[in-house]
């Protein structure tokens, strides 16, 4: 069950699991919402089999993130990393703390920038946790399914306003995975004491919602009180369980981002990154 089954080749499924399934074995908010048959998932990979993504971001010279300066050898060095962390997380970090210099703008900014806008279409395996709107009411029974009894920092995005490229729906996650590789290989803390998240409530992007590959929720952002219950939700379902995490907001709408920092900041331990600790950042020079 859970974490296990989704490490288990043989009775892995990938996407394909029903949501009936999802609950049983409990892998809910262990994937993400979308199904896919395996017949669909065959496909994803003889397209990859047939041109794999370091020749194809060579043929989209006028992709946002290749014009900014992200080259494809860039993108051939992140899919070995992402190998290496997929099979041997020991390996992974060694290899970010001896050449972190070197390797940070790999697993970061900028080239997680393209993995987060690709993200539906370099899905493998699953890392974090998702929660969309289909999961109301059954979150604190849902941060059950994460294998780790101890949880020291949450890094939760929703997607809506990554880097700059704005919103980027469930690819969102790139951004909280790289977040946390980031603390574990420069800030000490433990790789199975992280949990990043995306809270997958829609998408504005209308090239997400066209692309039949997109595995985020396809619909418009939940908006207005629905937004903000959904998020108390959340919050209050990552503090029953792991009572002492620090939560990090990333990524929110500016819209958002202050609205939820004054909800949350004297009830729980969290911050916005975007907010403080950029702050924190200029005020220490």
């Amino acid at each position: 069950k859970g974490k296990d089954l989704l490490s288990d080749p043989i009775f892995n499924k990938g996407l394909a699991f029903p949501p009936a399934e999802r609950d049983r074995l409990g892998i809910r908010g262990l994937i993400p919402t979308s199904l896919l048959s395996v017949e669909e998932q065959e496909r994803v990979i003889m397209e990859e089999y047939e041109l794999g993504w370091a020749d194809r971001a060579e043929r989209e010279p006028d992709d946002e993130i290749i014009k900014s300066g992200v080259s494809p050898d860039n993108i051939r060095k992140w899919k070995v990393l992402q190998s290496v962390q997929d099979r041997n997380e020991t390996l992974f970090y060694r290899l970010l703390m001896d050449n972190f210099h070197e390797m940070a703008p790999i697993i970061y900014t900028p080239t997680v920038g393209w993995a987060c806008s690709h993200f539906s279409h370099l899905f493998r395996r699953s890392r974090g946790m998702f929660f969309s709107p289909q999961d109301r009411g059954e979150m604190a029974s849902m941060v059950y399914n994460w294998p780790s009894a101890q949880v020291d920092a949450v890094v939760v995005t929703d997607g809506s306003r990554v880097l700059g490229m704005g919103d980027l729906g469930l690819g969102g996650l790139g951004i909280s995975i790289g977040k946390l590789d980031l603390y574990v290989a420069a800030g000490g803390f433990h790789p199975r004491r992280v949990l990043p998240v995306v809270l997958d409530i829609g998408t504005a992007n209308q090239k997400l919602l066209a692309d039949p590959k997109y595995l985020g929720l396809k619909q418009p952002r939940l908006e207005g009180e629905e937004y903000y219950s959904f998020i108390d939700e959340f919050m209050a379902a990552i503090q029953l369980r792991w009572p002492t995490a620090l939560i990090q907001f990333e990524d929110f709408q500016s819209k958002h981002a202050a609205t939820l920092l004054n909800r949350y900041r004297d009830e729980y331990l969290m911050f916005n990154d975007d907010i403080q600790g950029t702050a924190a950042t200029v005020l220490a020079g």
